[in-house]
């Protein structure tokens, strides 16, 4: 159940900085941390004069009325029960260099501290593995996020060991730049034109968004531009058929173009070939959800990088 908490500022000062004075004795707590209070703003659940403010660093100047949508439950909630249990060892990280790690990400595991916090994350996991590797540091090492996987899909990501290789590593994301390989294992359902054999190519591209309210679990699909979807596309690939957890199905090779959220998920979803293990989109039920990232290449700085994560099963 969420509350709405109202505050009025009189000073000039940063939005965070207000709310990590004022936030603690509102929800009776001594202290409150400051990553929470920034992910709080992040999650648009603070407006200022009935705007919503998602820079934890906005100016308050002269009188400024503050409205807090706080969810108490969801704040202070640490660990979902089926959270991995996980630590990185050498055998974790597939390549390294003075400037960029990859490391193999399990299923079951956020790659970033959430709103909740205090919930273990890779991003973390990653900062303590290099911090105990190197004795001769007093302070954690630096890691860089770039890009993310959902927390129940597998396989390769990167992160930056330095501030001065962030912007280039950005812009190849930024600009489509790398190339990006999953593995999805599909189950199918009435695929449209039949289930596909192997050697099957096929690639979608449709306009899509948010198709679910806020409040509930968060549902893409196909939406049109005019209603604010964003152009997606995705080459699919059939590699081989194959039985897991007794079930016939297909391994597809799914190469990213562009990188919506969800967008593998609903692209074979709406096309009658759902992720196994995806009940968000009607797939078979499944110990896990069956999308791994098998591949991740591109140059950078001019250093180019080909790294792949072997499959899970």
């Amino acid at each position: 159940m969420s509350e709405k908490l109202t505050f009025t500022s009189e000073e000039t000062q940063r939005l965070d900085e207000f709310l990590r004075l004022k936030l603690p004795q509102a929800v009776g707590e001594a202290s409150l941390s400051n990553s929470k209070i920034r992910r709080l703003i992040a999650a648009s659940c603070v407006s200022v004069n009935g705007r919503p403010v998602t820079r934890p660093a906005y100016e308050l100047r002269g009188r400024s009325f503050i409205t807090v949508i706080f969810d108490r439950k969801k704040f202070f909630y640490e660990k979902q029960p089926d959270d991995l249990s996980f630590t990185l060892t050498d055998k974790d990280i597939l390549f390294e260099d003075d400037k960029l790690i990859f490391v193999n990400k399990p299923a079951f595991f956020p790659v970033e501290q959430t709103i909740t916090g205090n919930r273990a994350n890779l991003h973390d996991t990653l900062v303590d593995y290099l911090w105990a590797r190197d004795k001769s540091l007093r302070n954690p090492p630096y890691v860089g996020i770039m890009h993310r996987l959902d927390r129940e899909t597998s396989g390769v990501i990167v992160f930056t060991k330095t501030r001065a290789v962030n912007k280039a590593l950005h812009d190849v994301f930024e600009k489509h730049l790398q190339q990006k390989e999953y593995i999805a294992i599909s189950v199918p359902k009435r695929p449209k034109g039949g289930t596909p054999i192997p050697g099957t190519e096929f690639t979608i591209e449709k306009f899509m968004g948010r198709i679910s309210g806020k409040s509930q679990t968060g549902k893409w699909g196909a939406l049109s531009e005019f209603n604010g979807g964003q152009y997606s596309k995705t080459d699919f690939y059939v590699n081989r058929e194959l039985t897991i957890e007794g079930k016939t199905c297909l391994e597809i090779k799914c190469s990213l173009y562009t990188g919506r959220t969800h967008q593998i998920r609903v692209h074979l979803s709406e096309e009658g070939l759902p992720i196994m293990g995806d009940a968000l989109y009607g797939g078979e039920n499944a110990s896990r959800l069956y999308l791994h990232s098998n591949h991740l290449a591109f140059t950078c700085d001019g250093i180019s990088y080909d790294v792949f994560s072997p499959l899970p099963w």
